[in-house]
């Protein structure tokens, strides 16, 4: 099977409007064509007409009258030709013709087909034949065509004239203007194979040509997203980076202490609580990263089925069973079934991770609230705590995978995905999370549904 051949935008163009402009001529060519020889058919028939006319005024009924009608009248006797027959009884001469008439009727022109009083004779050319009556006596006319036919050729030598020069000089007119079209996208498609040959971390970014619009629009989008996908890259590559880096702590710290056992642990049995406890501590923080981890890549490809809950209740829920689990009191202000639409168990996750970041930077004996309203029919939730606070160049961060400031990294445990969790499945929720500084000392981070 024959594969279907490629062909580009200019092709394409030239092609559909050659075709087009060859069409246009050729029917308008032929519409002029039958426009001017309809006129010129109409004026033999409207001079015809006025002749036969005047012959029909003259009653020619003797050489006298025929000799008196040749002398007064003015018919150009190279083009029209009379032929009159007297029918009447008392005619001494029954036939009379003009000058070259009976000549042209030794033999009988040919009528053309489709077109009443037209005829055709061989070696004469087209003629147009009128006949009238009056008083006994017939009147023919035959009236040359010749001239109409001159006029016609010409005009049909014109427009094929015109046709031949718009076919020679069409197709590079348009040509042009598809290459002036194309070429944008050309440099575009260039671009584009450049730029997927080139290391990954080389920043892309396309030519963005001013005209035509469509293609600027086009190449801005790409970049658009070049840019993102950049960005992207960067930010998998210091999540892989920095992933790495929380996990080779805990690591070496497991492995130090299993060798530790290994090399003295028969010598010194006392060391092996002391290392086992270490290593179950960093064994958890490691299996704390690790689903949080999972939870943040689950979430980047995760579409929420949202329902309608009470989420009253579930704050309630929540409260009860982190309570016993951390040192201050939460307080919680809930106000009973508010309802709002979401991914139920996603919302319970933010709120717990909320409250437990609240509780890794506020003292012991401080109070953290649970903060349940409604701003404009919009369920308002806020978590407050009496911390340390965030300076507004954290703010910033805080939200990015991994981050924590250099004050608390080795002093409070933690992974740095806490907040970017939040951050995800908030936004998956479209609930907008803001934080702000709590007065005289702590933080409040606000979900609004």
């Amino acid at each position: 099977m024959r594969t279907a051949q490629k062909q580009d935008s200019a092709s394409i163009m030239l092609r559909s409007f050659l075709l087009l402009i060859i069409i246009i001529i050729f029917f308008s060519s032929l519409t002029t064509v039958v426009a001017v020889g309809h006129q010129l058919l109409e004026v033999s028939r409207s001079n015809s007409a006025e002749i036969i006319t005047s012959l029909k005024k003259t009653v020619i009924d003797g050489d006298g009258d025929w000799k008196n009608w040749r002398s007064n009248s003015t018919l150009n006797t190279s083009t029209s030709y009379v032929h009159v027959v007297n029918n009447r009884p008392d005619a001494d001469t029954k036939n009379y013709y003009s000058p070259g008439t009976y000549s042209l009727l030794k033999i009988r022109p040919q009528k053309v087909f489709f077109f009443s009083h037209l005829y055709y004779r061989n070696g004469k050319g087209f003629f147009y034949y009128k006949m009238g009556h009056a008083k006994g006596i017939q009147y023919q006319l035959w009236t040359s065509l010749n001239q109409q036919a001159e006029i016609l050729e010409r005009v049909i030598l014109v427009t094929i004239v015109i046709l031949v020069l718009t076919l020679l000089i069409s197709p590079l007119y348009i040509r042009v203007i598809a290459d002036r079209l194309t070429d944008p996208l050309k440099k575009l498609t260039t671009s584009a194979k450049k730029a997927a040959v080139k290391p990954s971390q080389d920043r892309v970014q396309l030519p963005v040509p001013v005209q035509p619009n469509e293609v600027n629009e086009l190449a801005n989008s790409f970049n658009q997203l070049l840019t993102r996908l950049n960005k992207q890259a960067e930010q998998e590559k210091l999540f892989v980076s920095n992933a790495a880096h929380e996990l080779r702590t805990p690591i070496a710290t497991i492995r130090s202490h299993a060798q530790l056992i290994e090399r003295r642990g028969k010598a010194h049995p006392e060391i092996i609580p002391k290392s086992v406890h270490y290593i179950n501590d960093e064994s958890q923080q490691m299996q704390t990263l690790v689903e949080e981890l999972l939870t943040l890549s689950r979430a980047d490809r995760m579409q929420l089925d949202f329902t309608e809950f009470d989420v009253s209740a579930l704050l309630v829920k929540i409260v009860g069973q982190l309570q016993p689990l951390i040192p201050q009191t939460i307080q919680a202000t809930l106000p009973e079934k508010v309802t709002v639409t979401a991914h139920q168990a996603s919302i319970e996750q933010i709120v717990l991770n909320l409250l437990n970041n609240a509780s890794k930077y506020s003292p012991a004996d401080s109070q953290i609230q649970l903060i349940l309203s409604e701003d404009n029919s919009h369920p308002v939730l806020q978590v407050v705590d009496q911390g340390r606070g965030i300076t507004d160049q954290e703010k910033q961060h805080i939200f990015e995978r991994f981050y924590r400031s250099d004050e608390i990294r080795g002093s409070i445990p933690g992974t740095g995905l806490g907040l970017a969790i939040v951050k995800q499945l908030s936004d998956l929720n479209h609930l907008q999370l803001t934080v702000r500084d709590n007065q005289p000392a702590g933080t409040i981070f606000t979900l609004t549904f």
